[in-house]
């Protein structure tokens, strides 16, 4: 009889488990880990990508041709989600919700501590993957455009804001079970691989700019990590961000890294915060009621 016991992982596995070093929630690497060991990962993703990356380049190439441009917003985030419920593994699914939820507090947290403007909160934060034909890709990138334009320009503070004056209104702490995703025995897709395969789709249904604004919209990370660094007395953010330099505005090559380093951003951003919150024993107030599916 064959051994049904789970494959043990290899000692930089078990190390990355443990490495905190860069602040990251536990559920978010033991996520991480399950994905890393998914077969697609190492079987079908680089196939995917390489095939995939030549048809994403040759979409973009025609985007850009001066023809009549069109958007299907609608049918895109219908086939992302069917594509998830049916395909896409439960754990690479609370990563996609997770991001939501992660760069949805990073902004409120950066509105909330900006008293001189006036901006309207996001409101994105799907605890489940229907939740997603609401709040869509295409809104989460259009929200975070608008709240860089709507606080205007940055003032860089004189000093960091008392622990004690930090406003947490908005927060909305990620707790345990905070998402519902379904478990289907043909959800076997790693993360990595689904996104190979959304890319496409996203070249094709929005148009030739609001697609270049999407894949460009990750370089803000380094501005919002300076501006968050600068309200918390903490200038190392900055070095979380991968994607950087939002002037120089890029096409779609490396765009799977890129992405899955904004995500990681993210998190790591928001784990950041979090401790704060924590250390200093402010539970959430207001509309911060903890982040659970009901």
């Amino acid at each position: 009889m064959a051994d049904a016991r789970p494959k043990p992982r290899s000692p930089f596995l078990r190390a990355l488990a443990f490495d905190d070093s860069l602040p990251i929630q536990s559920e978010a690497v033991r996520l991480w880990l399950n994905d890393i060991e998914s077969p697609t990962r190492w079987s079908l993703r680089p196939l995917l990508q390489f095939l995939l990356a030549m048809l994403l380049h040759l979409i973009w190439f025609v985007k850009r041709l001066p023809l009549p441009q069109f958007r299907a917003h609608g049918l895109l985030q219908r086939m992302i989600c069917w594509f998830c419920t049916h395909f896409v593994s439960p754990s690479a699914n609370q990563l996609i919700l997770r991001h939501f939820a992660t760069e949805s507090n990073i902004l409120n947290f950066l509105i909330d501590n900006s008293p001189e403007v006036t901006v309207e909160p996001l409101a994105l934060y799907p605890r489940r993957i229907d939740d997603m034909l609401d709040a869509s890709f295409v809104k989460h990138d259009q929200e975070l455009f608008r709240v860089i334009e709507e606080m205007g320009h940055w003032r860089e503070r004189p000093a960091p804001l008392a622990p004690d004056a930090i406003d947490w209104t908005h927060w909305r702490p990620l707790e345990e079970g905070a998402f519902e995703t379904a478990r289907r025995r043909t959800q076997v897709l790693d993360f990595e691989s689904a996104h190979a395969l959304f890319m496409c789709l996203f070249c094709l249904l929005l148009t030739r700019e609001e697609y270049r604004d999407a894949i460009n919209g990750f370089n803000l990370d380094q501005s919002i990590a300076i501006r968050i660094g600068q309200l918390i007395g903490d200038p190392t953010l900055a070095e979380m961000a991968y994607n950087k330099y939002p002037h120089y505005l890029v096409g779609p090559w490396n765009l799977s890294q890129r992405f899955l380093m904004h995500g990681f951003f993210t998190e790591y951003l928001y784990a950041r915060l979090e401790r704060l919150r924590l250390a200093e024993h402010y539970p959430p107030n207001g509309s911060t009621a903890a982040y659970t599916a009901k």
